[in-house]
């Protein structure tokens, strides 16, 4: 008999091409055998290469979504994508917070999506350091890990930055945790981009979280489904087709 599967939930945009957002983060947990929900922050209408339009949905509903779900459900963990502001976020993770301290967030940042389509205010990334202790992992990648850099110094938060977009070390992702630096090795060689790898990344992280990793392992085993995620197909929509 298979066992219970933990509660994953992750609040992000929708995106109808199924590579990024909420589509792409249940395809990973349900690989992954974790109970998927999902809450959607906006509606975008895109394709695997470009944003047309995108509409942010109300706090309200998001809000109510959130205290529907926890009143039925145990989240192990929860991972948030893309939302607008700073307000916005903090009353998401307060949210999440005060229905259970030990539910485990992780954060992955987009400040602008891969097409080049503006998403966080720009004027709110000065203040993410006002709920960086309240993160237990936030994702950057190496443009947005440079633009949080002294926010993330200042909190001694645990981050793992993404290595996919820098020239120097190539491919390694860098964990800090507890003041140590963990470099991730890629163990294979990366064929193809994908749309949304940072979105399938984040959330097999926060699946092998929710099914009793330590964080480190965590990570190496969402790195290890991505880069098989990276390499299913030369398009930009990958496929998971995960094997352990």
């Amino acid at each position: 008999m298979q066992r219970n599967r933990p509660f994953v939930l992750s609040i992000a945009g929708f995106d109808p091409s199924g590579g990024a957002g909420v589509i792409a983060d249940v395809k990973t947990f349900e690989q992954l055998q974790v109970q998927g929900m999902a809450i959607i922050t906006a509606n975008t209408l895109q394709t695997e290469d470009a944003i047309f339009k995108l509409e942010w949905q109300p706090l309200e509903i998001i809000i109510e979504s959130i205290k529907t779900l926890v009143k039925r459900y145990e989240f192990k963990a929860v991972k948030i994508g893309i939302v607008p502001n700073m307000n916005y976020l903090k009353e998401i993770i307060n949210t999440i917070k005060s229905s259970s301290s030990k539910t485990f967030i992780i954060l992955d940042p987009v400040i602008k999506s891969s097409s080049g389509f503006s998403i966080f205010n720009k004027n709110d990334i000065g203040k993410l350091s006002e709920v960086l202790n309240q993160i237990d992992l936030t994702t950057p990648n190496y443009d947005e890990y440079l633009l949080l850099k002294e926010q993330i110094q200042f909190n001694k938060t645990t981050i793992l930055v993404k290595g996919g977009h820098r020239n120097d070390l190539k491919g390694v992702d860098i964990l800090y945790e507890n003041g140590n630096e963990i470099h991730i090795h890629p163990t294979r060689e990366k064929k193809y981009n994908k749309h949304g790898s940072g979105c399938v990344l984040s959330s097999a992280i926060a699946a092998w979280v929710a099914l009793g990793e330590p964080l480190e392992d965590a990570c190496r085993s969402g790195k290890n489904y991505v880069e098989q995620y990276l390499n299913s197909h030369p398009t930009l929509l990958g496929y998971h087709n995960y094997v352990q």
